[in-house]
């Protein structure tokens, strides 16, 4: 969905300008408060702020013009998701949050015009918000094949049943793409399920609750529902695609997905390591020697600085090659970005932590609140673990040819 259209190089480094002044100027002063919640109570000023950034032109970069967005290329929507990820609101007030810019990807590409009028062009808007249910309580979602959810087909209708969870944002959405089992005979296990879309006001759509993630719920937006498919029926129109071409289409999601978690991520350091500067050089352990003068401290503060520029270096490069190339050209960069980045994201907000102190553990710094929720960034969109296996089985590939 990224624009092919260039936009002007010349212009990027002005539109980064504006949205760095934005996120320091509206987000930074409350985000705070907002994440402390109640989300809820919030919402008419986050809706405020929507309405501002459409104003100025920056609301949903990642969209074509033609789409309401400014029509950047994957490289240069991967720098303003940067500048958005130093704030955990950046990307709602901006309309390029997942799971929805996900959804809106997969739409824009296979939707059919019906499908693109009803929910597309509300999703792109901001008028509405969506979410995915993929991952299953009863399965590892690290191999996403095992799935119990089935969407059988009865005249016009399928008739959905299945269990998911860590649906995010699925709390107040108004619409979720679901992954179910339509064809259980096929003989690849990866042309089995297909993607259906399912308004939440359907009757056979059952909200059971957000889960707490190291004891926090959340709700809106911040959450991760868990919910079930009784009898469910859709319309077989709200199929997307083809019957079994779930698996196919996901990976469509995926690709510029990865990139878009990366830099946010590369976002979120870059706000921590602030953080990070600052308590050192402010806190003092005896009056006129502070925090910054010991050895160990500066010791992660250069190797953060290093490790984060490295990080970003990596995910630009994957970009510009995913952008030439495609997604599958550049499998290997991808898991190689997934893991590196995202080991580096928890060992700066780790070493953030404990260059604050108590302080750091407290919800008084935005610290606790990135710890607790991006620590799932090592699980979902494959665990680490995997992604270091499909790696190297890759690169040991070519040595086992020429053996």
């Amino acid at each position: 969905m990224h624009s092919t259209h260039n936009f002007p190089q010349e212009d990027l480094k002005r539109l980064l300008d504006q949205y760095s002044d934005f996120v320091k100027k509206e987000l930074f002063p409350i985000d705070l408060k907002v994440v402390t919640g109640p989300f809820r109570s919030y919402l008419p000023q986050l809706e405020a702020l929507r309405s501002k950034a459409k104003t100025l032109g920056l609301f949903a970069p990642h969209l074509s013009r033609e789409d309401g967005g400014i029509g950047l290329n994957l490289v240069q929507f991967a720098q303003v998701s940067e500048i958005l990820g130093q704030s955990p609101i950046g990307h709602y007030v901006f309309n390029c949050n997942a799971p929805d810019i996900g959804n809106m990807e997969l739409l824009h590409l296979f939707g059919s015009d019906e499908q693109k009028k009803t929910w597309l062009k509300p999703l792109q808007e901001g008028k509405i918000r969506s979410c995915f249910a993929m991952t299953e309580p009863e399965h590892a979602g690290s191999n996403p094949i095992n799935m119990s959810t089935t969407a059988v087909r009865e005249g016009d209708v399928y008739r959905i049943n299945g269990h998911k969870w860590f649906t995010t944002a699925a709390d107040g959405a108004r619409f979720t793409i679901v992954m179910a089992v339509t064809n259980p005979e096929a003989e690849s296990p990866y042309q089995r399920a297909s993607m259906i879309i399912v308004p939440l006001d359907n009757p056979g759509y059952k909200f059971i609750r957000n889960i707490p993630i190291m004891g926090e719920a959340g709700e809106d937006y911040m959450s991760h529902a868990e919910i079930r498919f009784e009898n469910c029926l859709i319309p077989v129109t709200n199929l997307i695609g083809a019957e079994g071409q779930g698996f196919a289409l996901a990976q469509e999601r995926l690709g510029p997905g990865r990139i878009h978690h990366c830099m946010r991520w590369i976002g979120i350091c870059e706000r921590v390591f602030d953080l990070m500067c600052k308590r050192a050089v402010s806190r003092e352990l005896d009056h006129g020697k502070p925090l910054a003068d010991k050895q160990t401290i500066q010791n992660w503060i250069a190797e953060s600085r290093a490790e984060i520029k490295a990080s970003r270096l990596m995910v630009l490069d994957t970009a510009e090659k995913m952008q030439e190339y495609g997604a599958k050209a550049v499998r290997e960069d991808i898991s190689t970005i997934k893991f590196f980045v995202a080991d580096v994201l928890m060992k700066v907000i780790d070493r953030a932590i404990q260059v604050h102190g108590a302080l750091g553990i407290t919800d008084d710094t935005l610290l606790s609140f990135w710890y607790r929720h991006e620590r799932g960034a090592r699980i979902y969109d494959g665990p680490d673990e995997v992604h270091k296996s499909a790696l190297a089985r890759s690169i040991l590939k070519n040595y086992r040819s020429h053996g």
